[in-house]
């Protein structure tokens, strides 16, 4: 990488209306790349790394020169007099085990905080293999007068890792569930190690070797 600001290429620009990472306000320049010239971080997605303006957008995309309206000012209103004792605040100890019913679907806390997490981006992912970063997925149909769809891999990533981590969690609970026997609980994990097996291919998409599918020595 070129730190040198006097040896730097100028920042490629775009119109307005293209759809790339260099038109989006959470995209920022950080270095010159040898090979890719200018790239950066997403302010709001680190786990991707570095990676060029050009590359695609997700659907975290925000326009640069957008802003959130500022909130509107309350009419003032005549301070009072507030206590200064304290307060003492109780709080309910809550068991992330306990099961809630939402509309006849059950859950655990957890699992519902899990969810919460994963919809506000602040669930932890793995990172994904340097090579991919900025990369996109593209399906191409047999017939060629239909159009192909492009995807950024980074999209494609994420839902590999959510079937991942609801393996995970249902092999947690095969596991600790009270009444399946042994030999009940040996023939269910097979099945997931099986599941673990066909999507191994995708495992050239993690950084990690540790983050990656395992599955039997004949299905990886």
């Amino acid at each position: 990488m070129g730190d040198s600001a006097d040896a730097a290429p100028p920042l490629p620009t775009f119109r307005p209306e293209e759809q790339v990472c260099g038109n989006c306000k959470l995209w920022s320049p950080h270095s010159v790349d040898e090979r890719r010239g200018w790239v950066g971080p997403c302010r709001l997605q680190s786990s991707r790394g570095m990676f060029p303006p050009s590359a695609p957008i997700c659907d975290k995309y925000a326009p640069r020169g957008t802003a959130v309206a500022p909130a509107a000012q309350s009419p003032t209103r005549e301070r009072t007099a507030r206590s200064v004792a304290p307060v003492v605040v109780r709080r309910r100890v809550v068991d992330p085990n306990e099961v809630v019913d939402l509309e006849g679907l059950s859950m655990t806390r957890e699992e519902l905080m899990d969810i919460f997490r994963e919809a506000s981006g602040m669930a932890d992912s793995p990172p994904l293999a340097g090579k991919w970063e900025g990369g996109t997925v593209r399906l191409v149909p047999g017939n060629p007068e239909l159009q192909a769809k492009d995807m950024p891999i980074d999209n494609l990533f994420h839902k590999v890792v959510m079937v991942r981590d609801r393996l995970r969690v249902l092999e947690q609970k095969l596991n600790a569930h009270p009444k399946l026997s042994d030999a009940e609980k040996v023939e269910m994990q097979s099945y997931i190690t099986r599941v673990y097996g066909s999507l191994t291919s995708f495992n050239v998409l993690f950084r990690e070797k540790g983050d990656q599918f395992v599955g039997s020595k004949g299905e990886e």
